[in-house]
């Protein structure tokens, strides 16, 4: 059956679409220099020359709200990566194969979850100190379980479908079967789970940045930036306003998308 487009996957798509480059943008050209300080141009209002203000270094704010989301999305991008990854082939592993297999993992999964996955990113950072890779490796080992949980219930449920018994009786390896036959079906659980990962991954680093254990100066972050703005909601709420948005927008954008695309997987089923 021919699967249609739905306006919640149109939408999100369209929004995130246009973030995703106006952040693309960022990494290439910002109207000014984010990190440029200008006395004379201290908590200016929005215009046509500061669409979003500047702040109390005199900072353009909007030129700095595109760095902070390219920092943000890379690392919500990089979290997903590493997480998805490792945690679909230890769901693959644990669904496919029963046993020992399946018993040893889950234990080890089930050990990774007993922690809140914030606190444990916040351990593993305060045993490696702050900076964006680190912020990487952290969220992107405790994202594993979620994955893996996910990755495993699609996976035990198509080990004993027609077209995987077929498959084995005709000779095909473990690692052909999950790949080639079992993976491209689990796509309609494993994407809108990869976009509710995203979203996490955004929360959880602008949480770590805006208590300054994430993302440290000189590297923009929208969690730091919504940290700077904090003491200038009176005198400059733009600030505050500009970043806030950006957050906003991205994790709806996405979350349209995770929504269209269950919508999406439910009118075909």
């Amino acid at each position: 059956m021919k699967r249609k487009m739905n306006g919640y996957l149109l939408a999100g798509l369209v929004l995130t679409g246009t973030l995703t480059l106006l952040i693309l943008l960022g990494f290439f050209w910002t109207p000014y220099n984010p990190t440029a300080m200008s006395g004379s141009e201290k908590l200016l209002a929005p215009s046509l020359w500061h669409l979003m203000g500047t702040d109390n270094f005199g900072r353009d704010i909007f030129s700095r709200v595109l760095k902070g989301a390219g920092t943000t999305f890379l690392i919500a991008l990089c979290t997903v990566a590493i997480g998805g990854v490792f945690g679909t082939l230890v769901g693959a592993l644990t669904g496919y194969f029963d046993g020992a297999v399946d018993s040893i993992l889950m234990r080890l999964n089930d050990a990774m979850t007993a922690f809140p996955s914030i606190l444990l990113a916040l351990v593993i950072i305060s045993i490696l100190g702050g900076g964006k890779y680190n912020v990487i490796l952290a969220l992107g080992l405790v994202f594993i379980p979620s994955f893996a949980r996910v990755t495993r219930t699609a996976f035990a449920a198509l080990r004993d479908v027609n077209y995987v018994k077929s498959a084995r009786l005709m000779g095909a390896g473990s690692a052909r079967i999950l790949i080639a036959h079992m993976l491209p079906n689990t796509m309609q659980v494993l994407l809108p789970a990869v976009t509710i990962g995203f979203n996490n991954a955004v929360l959880a680093e602008a949480s770590m940045s805006y208590l300054g254990i994430g993302v440290q100066p000189p590297d923009a972050s929208l969690g730091y930036m919504l940290s700077e703005s904090q003491g200038m909601l009176g005198s400059a709420p733009w600030y505050a306003l500009g970043t806030g948005l950006m957050i906003v927008l991205l994790i709806f954008g996405v979350g349209l998308i995770g929504e269209g695309l269950q919508r999406r997987n439910g009118e075909v089923d």
